[in-house]
């Protein structure tokens, strides 16, 4: 078979693949070898004559599949950030055959019992921690994925994945064409009223990237939609605008999701039952740190109460706003961010346009490597002159605190058609050091919106938040430091796989590291103290807000994925019965809709788990408490413990165990509650 060998040996700098030479038509062949390679491995495991140890199944385990590992890599991590339209037709193909051949696996009983020899005898074989948290993980794996189903019940379940994989990437398809598409030119002066400099020049980059020369283009990149609802004084346009943004997955077409979604839940209570669940959220919740849904529920509707209160006293204000100004409308979804701008000015004598030219994106890059160095001891540097993917694509070395190679980074910062929307990170490869070992290639992609040639990208507030949580998941699997490679980097409980970002995000609103980094874009002055300090006092405003429109979106996820009489048919109707008895404020929307909700949808990965955001939260506020109590937000002995038990450790602890190593005892919610400003 012809394959591109360059897909499978990265030998470009710093271990890198040579992207120049790699073709988006170099991967259909590269995974039908590298399926028939993994294959072969697998069943050289299976078939051994040898007894059952755990280097003969489980280390194997951990090796097999190289080709596979190395081609979905680079696949996946190029179809979520410059996919086209080859990358597309191969997903529809391979991600249905990518479910069968694991589902395969999975039906392997030979291997299965090998397994499970193991796992039975598992106190008699003198693992340690790691080892045995490796064998656990490969045994639930193989339950969970129905090797102890008989052979119909695993022919159902793997005809139920291949559909849910083929499902799911249609699912992101649809909106990533719909994001794609969706485009609001705007011309005369008075459609750009409200609009400041920034904004301005992001959407005139915007409109020359889809071809017109001549207009500016509002799109539903968030780091253009967001700011165009903040600072448009355009109702007509604000209401078009949000929309569109909320519409994505739903216009009825080809691109419509709404199928998707119902054939999608139907299938993944199917798949429960099959494995003895009585639903698809007892299912996922089994090995998360929450158990059971109750347990997720009882968190989520405690933060509802009050973010509905909360909520209710902002828009009495804003509607006091809204009459104090002569207008004679309520507070509708594409308002509340317009007059929240005009309180937030109003109440704290900033806004975010004046805020803006101290976050440039290289000040905010700095200061994420600045915090990473004080607490960690690492060093990152630009490498200059490599190609990565995409023109746009900045690549990094990271060097430890002797000076020594530990990983390398890319980051991907801008918005195109070609990358879907939301902020992530992933990775190349993760960090093991089994058999020669390997260190981290980890990536994060952002959606910013590029300012024009010659001028510096401006990042908002909660841009620059974005950042730090992507650099805090990227140090996750920078600073693994384990030996097999399942266990690796944010290889841990969803609900504990937040922890470190969210926990990073912490450090970039003190006023050491502002003060430090956030530097005016063409005097290089540092911002002002009177400014800094209004800034940290509004970082509670608007928290009612914020927490319902996240807390709606967890708690809709949740319902969908609970048991039910019946299957849905009508998803739209059952999302807006669920808001409904929820109370949902008409004047706020969920987060994310569930034709456009990718973290449920696009892929089982936060399905029944995008309420881990809120779980890992009420960690993440007690474990920067731990800095906070010693009053140095930069302590060496707690920095060293984080390091440790949070950041290095990766999944070989349990999540518990490994939280009280790091901390000494279990949170409540108090303290996330009084942070998100809910008291």
């Amino acid at each position: 078979m012809n394959t591109n060998d360059a897909i499978f040996q990265w030998n470009a700098a710093l271990g890198l693949p040579d992207f120049k030479v790699i073709q988006s038509e170099d991967f259909a062949a590269a995974f039908d070898i590298a399926l028939v390679e993994d294959r072969a491995d697998i069943d050289a495991i299976a078939d051994q004559a040898d007894t059952p140890d755990f280097d003969n199944t489980i280390v194997a385990l951990e090796l097999a599949g190289e080709k596979l590992n190395r081609v979905g890599a680079l696949f996946w991590n190029l179809m979520g950030a410059d996919s086209n339209d080859v990358l597309r037709d191969l997903e529809r193909d391979i991600a249905p055959r990518l479910s069968r051949h694991m589902s395969q696996t999975a039906a392997n009983r030979k291997l299965f019992a090998r397994i499970d020899q193991l796992w039975q005898k598992h106190e008699s074989l003198g693992l340690n921690k790691e080892q045995f948290r490796v064998l656990e993980k490969h045994w639930q794996g193989f339950t969970r994925a129905g090797a102890i189903l008989d052979d119909d019940g695993q022919q159902k379940l793997a005809t139920i994945n291949a559909r849910l994989a083929e499902l799911g990437a249609q699912f992101a398809q649809n909106i990533l064409k719909d994001e794609k598409d969706w485009m609001l030119p705007l011309r005369d002066e008075d459609e750009l009223a409200g609009l400041p400099g920034f904004l301005r020049d992001a959407m005139r980059s915007a409109a020359s990237e889809r071809g017109l020369n001549d207009a500016y283009a509002v799109t539903l990149a968030r780091s253009i939609i967001d700011p165009f609802l903040t600072f448009s004084s355009r109702r007509d346009l604000r209401e078009k605008a949000f929309k569109a943004w909320t519409a994505r997955g739903e216009g009825g077409g080809e691109t419509d999701n709404k199928a998707i979604v119902a054939e999608t839940v139907k299938l993944r209570q199917q798949k429960a039952l099959l494995l003895g669940y009585d639903s698809f959220a007892h299912f996922k919740l089994e090995n998360m740190m929450a158990k059971h849904p109750d347990a997720v529920n009882t968190l989520l509707e405690q933060v509802w109460e009050k973010a509905v209160e909360k909520a209710g006293h902002e828009q009495q204000e804003l509607e006091a706003l809204i009459a104090a100004q002569g207008a004679n409308h309520g507070v509708a979804p594409w308002d509340w961010r317009f007059y929240t701008e005009q309180l937030r000015t109003q109440k704290f004598d900033f806004d975010e346009a004046e805020l803006k030219p101290y976050l440039t994106l290289d000040n905010v890059i700095a200061a994420a490597f600045d915090v990473a160095n004080r607490l960690f001891g690492i060093t990152v540097r630009e490498l200059k002159g490599q190609q990565a993917y995409h023109p746009d694509v900045r690549i990094f070395e990271v060097l430890n605190a002797r000076g020594d190679h530990q990983a390398v980074f890319l980051g991907d910062y801008f918005a195109r058609p070609s990358k879907r929307s939301g902020a992530w990170m992933s990775g190349f490869q993760s960090q093991h050091k089994l058999g020669e070992g390997q260190s981290p290639i980890i990536v994060n992609v952002m959606n910013f919106a590029k300012a024009p040639k010659g001028q510096a990208t401006l990042l908002s507030m909660d841009d620059a938040r974005t950042l730090f949580h992507e650099f805090g998941h990227a140090l996750h699997g920078i600073l693994s430091n384990v030996h097999y490679p399942s266990v690796s980097g944010t290889s841990v409980a969803r609900d504990f796989v937040e922890l470190p970002s969210q926990l990073y995000e912490h450090w970039f609103t003190q006023s050491e590291v502002l003060s430090k980094h956030a530097r005016h874009v063409e005097t290089g002055e540092p911002i002002p103290t009177k400014l800094l300090d209004k800034v940290l006092a509004a970082s509670k405003f608007n928290a009612g807000f914020n927490a319902v429109e996240f807390t709606a979106s967890a708690l809709v996820d949740m319902a969908f994925h609970e048991a039910h009489n019946e299957p849905i048919e009508d998803v739209i109707a059952f999302e807006q019965a669920q808001l409904a008895r929820l109370g949902l404020p008409p004047a706020i929307t969920m987060r994310h809709r569930t034709p456009h909700f990718a973290h449920v949808f696009s892929g089982d990965g936060y399905s029944a788990g995008y309420y881990s955001y809120m779980w890992s939260e009420v960690l993440d506020a007690d474990a920067f408490a731990a800095f906070e109590e010693t009053g140095n937000i930069f302590d060496a002995d707690t920095a060293k413990r984080l390091h440790q038990h949070i950041y290095s450790a990766g999944g070989s602890v349990d999540a518990e165990e490994t939280w009280m190593a790091f901390r000494g005892k279990m949170p409540t919610a108090d303290a996330m509650i009084e942070k998100r400003g809910l008291v």
